[in-house]
């Protein structure tokens, strides 16, 4: 099968041996496949696939349809359509994925709004209303908020009943992340502490600086780091963190087993796929790229000013 393969750094379109299913896994002919920081963190050598995924492939999500279900599998039958979070080796022509991970792709949604979904939105739901928990009313900023999990966590704390600051540097791309969730307040980075207090910041960008923002919460506020694009390190002033008896929490799914895995997709099936198949969450698909552009859609995705997903299409 068609594969991208990662050598020396870069991405570039090969040959993968075909896989097989075994024991629970089924094996998925791939559709569409989003893209994600990680895959670009994978390259540069810093995001290891886990054990049991390809360390050469990249590729956290996929859309697709069963192609083969395994001797052990239950659930599922060839022809399905189905979406799911992965480990890595999502951008190929198939892949092999524990039953469990797999979530039905609802009528209403195509296939690479499909691809946009598993990744963002599992991390949206597995920050915001696990960890995070967030409740109806309190006010959450969500710092780069125009990229692919940003739009969707405007939409999770949105549809939690929360009070929403969307933070997004380009002006030009405001109206189009307010589409998503009306209700909500939509300002560029320089703006975020005059629209404080926060009960929640989701950072979504990291750098040397991004947790000043404690200073900017309420009592027992919460500060969740999703993303760290902008640099790993940082600083942090502990009294703040202290006044406000703050607390500084991390979420990161790649390297969960696969019974963790599976629970957080339990999770988002009973609490988002409804609001998918109705129209009340929305993917948004920046580019699509066929599978042998994939360089071009990786430097797309490492390109400032994106709005939502990127997304290869396989067939």
């Amino acid at each position: 099968m068609r594969a991208v393969k990662i050598k020396d750094g870069q991405f570039e379109l090969g040959e993968a041996p075909d896989p097989a299913a075994d024991g629970d896994q089924v094996v998925v002919r791939i559709r569409a496949a989003g893209l994600n920081a990680a895959d670009l963190q994978q390259a540069r050598g810093a995001y290891p696939a886990p054990p049991g995924w390809p360390d050469d492939i990249p590729g956290l999500e996929i859309a697709g349809v069963v192609e083969d279900p395994g001797p052990t599998a239950t659930g599922w039958a060839a022809g399905d359509r189905v979406m799911a979070v992965v480990g890595g080796g999502a951008h190929a022509e198939r892949i092999a994925v524990p039953a469990s991970l797999l979530l039905p792709i609802p009528d209403s949604v195509d296939d690479v709004h499909a691809a946009g979904f598993p990744e963002a939105f599992s991390t949206a739901w597995d920050g915001l209303v696990d960890p995070a928990g967030v409740r109806p009313g309190e006010r959450v900023l969500v710092t780069g908020a125009a990229g692919g999990v940003g739009t969707a966590m405007v939409q999770v704390a949105a549809l939690a009943g929360a009070d929403v600051v969307a933070s997004v540097r380009r002006p030009e791309t405001h109206a189009a992340v307010q589409a998503l969730a009306p209700e909500a307040t939509v300002v560029t980075p320089e703006q975020e502490e005059e629209n404080g207090p926060y009960d929640i910041v989701v950072e979504l960008v990291g750098g040397k600086d991004c947790l000043r923002r404690v200073r900017w919460l309420n009592p027992y506020g919460r500060i969740l780091v999703i993303g760290v694009g902008a640099g790993e390190e940082t600083t942090l002033r502990l009294f703040d963190l202290m006044r406000v008896r703050g607390r500084v929490l991390g979420s990161t799914i790649r390297a969960r087993s696969t019974v963790e895995k599976a629970a957080l997709a339990n999770r988002v099936r009973k609490g988002l796929l409804a609001a998918l198949a109705t129209g009340r969450l929305t993917v948004p698909v920046d580019s699509v790229y066929p599978l042998e552009q994939a360089a071009e859609a990786y430097v797309r995705l490492g390109t400032p000013g994106k709005l939502g997903k990127i997304v290869l299409r396989t067939e």
